[in-house]
């Protein structure tokens, strides 16, 4: 495996490395051990899966605060993805910065975000799925949201934001001031 790291500390780009034949191939896509060692020392509790049908879906920008703060690692089983995640830690001197990457089923690439960052991303193939895993299980309680079309954080999402596809709950997420300043994690 591979790991790229960003400007912004605490993201991670995975590569699995990828052994092919004439049959197909086979990946490692995750080793606890490697994954401490070399990105973070966390337990994954839940694995998620979803599925978007149309291009230019936006899932997100999601969050759980704590003490219910989730760590995802986030990968695409079949199409693509455009995978966004801000740092919206108290006190981060790179509060409000966004990194984005995309992730293929076909390239097997997968992002590390963190507990203190809000997450998203945009379908780039019909009938996309995605696959997460996260450090801590789902609370509707402390489930929060980001705009994910606020002009202060300034995301170049690879579509026209006026088509884009968004659930009911995304279209109405607080902007990066509500937060004030950050969230504690």
């Amino acid at each position: 495996m591979q790991s790229k790291f960003f400007d912004v500390p605490g993201p991670a780009l995975i590569t699995p490395n990828r052994i092919g034949d004439h049959r197909g191939y086979f990946v490692e896509a995750f080793k606890a051990d490697w994954f401490r060692e070399n990105v973070e020392d966390v337990t994954f509790v839940q694995d998620n899966q979803s599925m978007s049908a149309q291009v230019g879906t936006i899932r997100g920008l999601h969050y759980q605060s704590a003490p219910f703060g989730q760590g995802k690692l986030v990968r695409v089983l079949k199409g693509a993805i455009f995978d966004v995640t801000v740092d919206i830690r108290k006190d981060s001197p790179t509060f409000g910065q966004w990194i984005g990457a995309n992730l293929t089923a076909e390239g097997g690439e997968q992002l590390w975000v963190p507990d203190g960052f809000a997450h998203g991303f945009c379908i780039l193939e019909p009938n996309t799925e995605v696959f997460y895993k996260v450090t801590n299980p789902y609370s509707r309680e402390h489930d929060k949201g980001v705009a994910f079309d606020d002009p202060e954080i300034g995301i170049e999402w690879p579509i026209d934001l006026a088509e884009a596809v968004l659930s009911d709950k995304d279209k109405v997420q607080p902007k990066l001031a509500d937060l004030n300043g950050g969230i504690e994690i």
